[in-house]
């Protein structure tokens, strides 16, 4: 198993509680990340054009969520392989996802996104933080026909963002009538999987007090049974949360059904360089007919 945080910053981190789970039932499983990182300077070796392999021994930067992953599994003696992304064209991507995929052997790719702005099809009303989830599903697809997973979970947290929940859902519904919805399961308080993830992020905040993740802090404290609009850190200090029991909810799609849907997905998957990604998504999404911003009506 390849489990891979596609929208960048602290994303693998909710990978970890299905990675212990798969280890426990005796998986082979390897952890990639895109990274905001400044992999340049951090010693870890180079395997790729833009990819690195992380463990405990790399320098520490003021920003290095792979790092703080490979101390907590060292603490639990596994040695699991990590890889960084560094930001790049999803051609470069998905050549990097090709080269992990055969060298370890990997059966079955996770891509985990904190948040939903990765169930997104182009003609929302608000996009959120869309390219960096946008290009990696677009590049892991590209580079295996073998299946891959999306695994969204944070349901509320990328309100932030600008996200649009009604929206969420209805892109939901689109993907289980074409075949691509796999189901839900929530991280429950008190599980070993709740507890791995508890563990991880309160490591990360000790090591990264000033940049505590939003994404994270918000699904730890819906786990912990907080709700509204409650702050775990002073980053989201001035805006309205709404922390709720379904932030502890993983949603799971296939990759390849919500690549079909993406308006922007063919053209991207040409783009060479991050920022013409960009360009094009915005593009793309701006002469689109945008669907209206409505609330669930619950």
């Amino acid at each position: 198993m390849l489990v891979v945080g596609c929208g960048g910053g602290f994303d693998v981190y909710a990978g970890i509680p299905i990675a212990t789970r798969l280890l426990a039932s005796g998986k082979t499983v390897v952890l990639a990340n895109l990274s905001f990182a400044a992999l340049p300077r951090s010693g870890a070796e180079k395997v790729l054009p833009s990819i690195w392999r992380i463990d405990r021994q790399c320098r520490d930067l003021p920003y290095f969520p792979e790092k703080w992953v490979s101390e907590w599994l060292a603490r639990r003696d596994l040695a699991l392989p990590i890889y960084a992304f560094e930001r790049s064209g999803p051609r470069e991507l998905s050549a990097g996802y090709r080269q992990i995929i055969s060298e370890h052997e990997v059966d079955l790719v996770l891509l985990i996104d904190g948040g939903t702005d990765s169930v997104i099809f182009g003609d929302e009303p608000g996009l959120g933080t869309v390219v960096e989830d946008a290009v990696s599903v677009v590049a892991a697809s590209a580079a295996t026909e073998k299946f891959i997973m999306l695994a969204s979970i944070g349901f509320g947290i990328d309100h932030f963002h600008g996200i649009s929940h009604h929206s969420f859902l209805q892109n939901t519904a689109h993907l289980i009538r074409d075949g691509g919805f796999l189901g839900t399961f929530s991280l429950t308080a008190n599980t070993d999987e709740a507890n791995d993830l508890m563990d991880l992020v309160e490591h990360a905040n000790r090591r990264q007090p000033a940049h505590r993740s939003i994404v994270m802090n918000s699904i730890v404290s819906a786990m912990r049974g907080e709700f509204g609009d409650y702050h775990a850190t002073d980053r989201t200090s001035g805006s309205e949360l709404f922390i709720n029991p379904l932030m502890a909810q993983y949603w799971f799609y296939s990759a390849h059904h919500l690549v079909r849907r993406m308006a922007y997905a063919t053209e991207l998957l040409e783009a060479q360089s991050w920022e013409e990604a960009q360009a094009i998504i915005e593009r793309t999404s701006q002469a689109m007919t945008r669907r209206p911003r409505l609330p669930i009506p619950l």
